[in-house]
């Protein structure tokens, strides 16, 4: 099975738990039992989540909260890489309000379900939920002001192909306002190569500065890295726990070394 098979097979499975009443393990929701991790809980506050559908904030398993950052204006058009349940497609259309749109991507039919089935609960009508891969968006060039994301581009194999892509949808000036967990320094190699991990945005979080490299080469500029958590040893041993590593031998080496992140970006207005 490679990696967007596990992927799809992952978030599938987490979309139907949340259809049969229970926790994706865990989004923003309070956690059940002991699957809640620390890059997943705590996004979003209740003023937001308030006037959405339940399953939306249980389907939640970002690192941030993109559409709080984000500057998004009435009547602008917003796509969200790897949607997910929708909350953030969602967010997003209240604020660019009935003169804009919000597009929801993901490749998983389960969580497009769940995404048009919160779509209809909240009566949100400026949305239109897509299915693809964040690596060919089925969008055309030049369509969108913002793209977001809420720390799926992490799961990509091929980053270099979603951040081109992200560029080529947006309009000239359009912005590029992500929440992604990045790293600083060396992460140990047995990371890395678990599969677990790369479902769960770790392994595949790129350095900082390549981060901003890649996007430097795929054509944008004004880029900026705001770290919003840094994960300590506690949170470390959180998210390695049960995912068949040594806990004990690795969870000092990655303390501090992962953390949440908001990443900006710009499409100069002369590029097209």
């Amino acid at each position: 099975m490679d990696l967007k098979e596990v992927v799809q097979q992952k978030y599938g499975e987490a979309a139907l738990r949340v259809r049969q009443g229970g926790s994706s393990c865990c989004g923003a929701a309070p956690a059940l039992g002991n699957c809640c991790d620390p890059i997943t809980s705590n996004l979003y506050d209740s003023a937001q989540t308030g006037a959405l559908p339940e399953e939306a904030v249980l389907a939640s398993l970002g690192c941030g909260n993109p559409t709080a950052l984000a500057a998004l204006n009435p009547g602008e058009i917003v796509l969200d890489l790897g949607s997910g349940g929708g909350i953030d497609v969602l967010l997003s259309a209240r604020r660019v309000g009935p003169a804009g749109k919000a597009y929801g991507l993901d490749m998983t039919d389960e969580m497009l379900a769940l995404a048009r089935e919160n779509q209809r609960k909240a009566g949100i009508e400026n949305v239109e939920f897509l299915k693809g891969e964040i690596e060919r968006i089925p969008l055309p060039d030049n369509s969108v002001d913002v793209v977001i994301s809420n720390c799926v581009i992490n799961l990509s194999a091929n980053k270099d192909l979603v951040l081109r892509e992200a560029f080529r949808v947006l309009k000239p000036g359009g912005r590029f306002a992500v929440s992604d967990v990045v790293t600083r320094g060396e992460v140990p190699e047995s990371v890395r190569k678990n599969m677990l991990l790369w479902v769960g945005c770790i392994a595949g979080a790129l350095r900082d500065d390549q981060y901003a490299f890649k996007l430097a080469h795929a054509g944008f500029d004004s880029i900026d890295i705001e770290p919003t958590r840094v994960y300590d040893i506690e949170d470390a041993r959180a998210f390695l726990t049960g995912q068949g590593v040594d806990v004990d031998a690795i969870a000092p080496q990655v303390e501090g070394k992962f953390m949440s992140a908001f990443i900006r970006a710009v499409k100069p207005a002369s590029r097209a």
